[in-house]
C-alpha cells in the first residue's frame, strides 16, 4: 500500500494545487519586487508590476533568473530577507567561477526537511528504520538535507558523510543501516568495496537507497538494485533552489515527483526561453513560492529533462519530470553531434560483461575532435579470448555509433583500474580546453 507523508497535499485536486500556486505566487513576486534590487530593476525593465502577476498562468511573463545572477551579487545580494532572521548558509562546490551561496530561515529549513520526508516516505520509509547518511556534510546540501528530512520523519539518522568506505561497510553490516542516501557512484563504490570485503549483501539490512546528486541512468539503477539487493529511489535537488527534496522518486519508478506547492516547474526550449508542452525535452526552470530567505524566480537549471500532468498509479497528482538526460553545459559537442555522457552511459550498461564505471576522454588531433572511452570490462571477459574481447569491442563500437552518430575508440581496463568518486562523479576529460 502507498504510504504518503503528506496525503492532502501529494493526492490534492490539480484545481487546488493552481490555486496554491497562485496565491504563493503572487505573493513572492510581490515580496522579490521590494526586497531584492536585482529583481525591481529586472521587473522594471521588462515593464512588469507585482500586480500584473495574479496566477501561475502569468509565470511566463517574468524574466529568468541564472547562476550567474548569484555569482554578480555575491554574497547575499540575492536575499529577501534581513540577515538577523537567517539561520542556516549553504553554498555550492564552486568548481566554476564563484560559488552561489543559499541562505535559509527558521522556516525555510523546516519547509526543506518536510521535502524531504515525502520523499524518505515514498521510499518505503518511516520512524523504525536507520539511515544511513553518506552525502557529504558541509556546505553541500545533501547530507544536511537527508539528516533533518529523516530526523523530521522520526527515523534514526546515521551520518556517516563520505569517505573510509570500508568503515561504511562496517556500519552498515554492525548499525543495521536500512536507507542508504549517497551518489549513485559512490553506491558502486560502495557495492564494489562490499563485494571485496566478501561480504554477502544478503547480510545487510539494507532495503532502499536514495541516490541524487549527479545524473544517472535507468541502466545504472538496476546496477545497483542488483549490486547491493535494495531498490533504488532517485531524489532531485539543487543547492539554489534548497537543496535535495525537490523532487523524488515513489515506488512506481516512473518519473519523479515535483513538490509543487512549494515549486513551480517549466520546461522551456534552452534557445528560446519558450514554454515547451507535457513530454517535451527541455530546460528544468523553477519559481520558488514558498521561501523566505532566498525565493529564486524563474531559475534556469541548466537540466535537461520533461514534464507530466498524468497521474500516477501511486495516486500522487504532483507533477512528474523524467530523470534528466544531463545538463545542457554538460553536453559535448563532438564533430557537430550533441552527446550526453548519459547516453554512453545508457549503452555500456546494456551490453553486460561491463563494469558500470567509464571514462570520456575528448581531444582534439589534427583539428578533429577524437572520443575515447575507457570502460572497465568484467573479469570474465578479461580472462578470455583475445578474439572474444574484440568481438565485443567491435559491437560495442557499432552500438555507439548507431546512438550517438559518431564513431569512438574503445579503451577495455581490467576492474578496479579507474578511479572510484566519493562524491560526484567524474567521468568526462574534455582535452580541448586544456589546449
Amino acid at each position: 500500500m502507498t504510504k504518503y507523508y503528506d496525503k492532502l497535499v501529494e493526492t490534492a485536486p490539480r484545481s487546488d494545487m493552481h490555486a496554491l500556486q497562485s496565491l504563493n505566487l503572487s505573493r513572492t513576486v510581490r515580496r522579490v519586487y521590494e526586497c531584492v534590487p536585482l529583481y525591481r530593476a529586472r521587473m522594471d525593465e521588462a515593464g512588469i508590476r507585482p500586480e500584473d502577476i495574479k496566477s501561475v498562468d502569468d509565470l511566463h511573463k517574468l524574466p529568468f533568473t541564472n547562476k550567474q545572477d548569484l555569482r554578480d551579487t555575491y554574497p547575499y545580494g540575492m536575499f529577501a530577507v534581513p540577515k538577523e532572521e537567517l539561520c542556516r548558509i549553504h553554498a555550492s562546490s564552486g568548481t566554476t567561477g564563484k560559488q552561489t551561496v543559499v541562505g535559509y530561515t527558521k522556516r525555510d529549513v523546516d519547509m526543506w526537511a518536510g521535502c524531504v520526508a515525502r520523499a524518505l516516505t515514498a521510499a518505503g520509509a518511516d520512524h523504525g528504520d536507520y539511515v544511513h547518511v553518506s552525502y557529504g556534510y558541509g556546505l553541500f546540501t545533501g547530507g544536511l538535507g537527508l539528516h533533518y528530512g529523516a530526523e523530521l520523519l522520526g527515523a534514526t539518522v546515521i551520518p556517516v558523510s563520505s569517505g573510509n568506505t570500508a568503515r561504511q561497510v562496517q556500519i552498515l553490516q554492525d548499525f543495521g543501516s536500512s536507507i542508504l542516501c549517497c551518489t549513485p557512484s559512490y553506491a558502486l563504490y560502495i557495492a564494489d568495496t562490499i563485494k571485496q570485503l566478501g561480504v554477502p549483501k544478503e547480510s545487510l539490512a539494507l532495503k532502499a537507497g536514495i541516490f541524487g546528486a549527479e545524473p544517472w541512468t535507468e541502466e545504472m539503477r538496476r546496477e545497483i538494485e542488483n549490486r547491493l539487493a535494495i531498490k533504488a529511489y532517485d531524489i532531485y535537488g539543487l543547492s539554489e533552489v534548497v537543496g535535495p527534496g525537490v523532487a523524488f522518486d515513489c515506488e512506481c519508478q516512473d518519473g519523479m515527483h515535483v513538490n509543487e506547492d512549494h515549486f513551480i516547474i517549466e520546461i522551456v526550449d534552452p534557445k528560446t526561453g519558450e514554454p515547451l508542452p507535457d513530454g517535451e525535452l527541455g530546460e528544468v526552470v523553477f519559481t520558488c513560492v514558498t521561501k523566505e530567505a532566498l525565493p529564486l524566480i524563474r531559475y534556469r537549471t541548466h537540466d535537461i529533462s520533461s514534464i507530466t500532468h498524468e497521474p500516477c498509479k501511486c495516486g500522487r497528482t504532483l507533477v512528474r519530470m523524467r530523470k534528466p538526460h544531463g545538463r545542457s553545459d554538460d553536453m559535448l559537442i563532438i564533430r557537430g553531434v550533441n552527446v550526453f555522457p548519459s547516453q554512453i552511459e545508457s549503452v555500456l550498461l546494456s551490453m553486460g560483461d561491463v563494469e558500470p564505471q567509464y571514462m570520456i576522454i575528448v581531444d582534439r588531433v589534427n583539428n578533429t575532435d577524437t572520443m575515447e572511452i575507457q570502460v572497465e570490462v568484467s573479469d570474465d571477459m578479461i580472462n578470455g579470448t583475445v578474439r572474444g574481447l574484440e568481438q565485443f569491442g567491435a559491437a560495442l563500437r557499432a552500438k555507439l555509433e548507431s546512438v550517438l552518430g559518431l564513431s569512438a575508440k574503445i579503451t577495455f581496463v581490467e576492474p578496479m583500474t579507474l578511479a572510484r568518486s566519493e562524491g560526484k562523479a567524474k567521468r568526462v576529460i574534455d582535452k580541448r580546453i586544456l589546449h
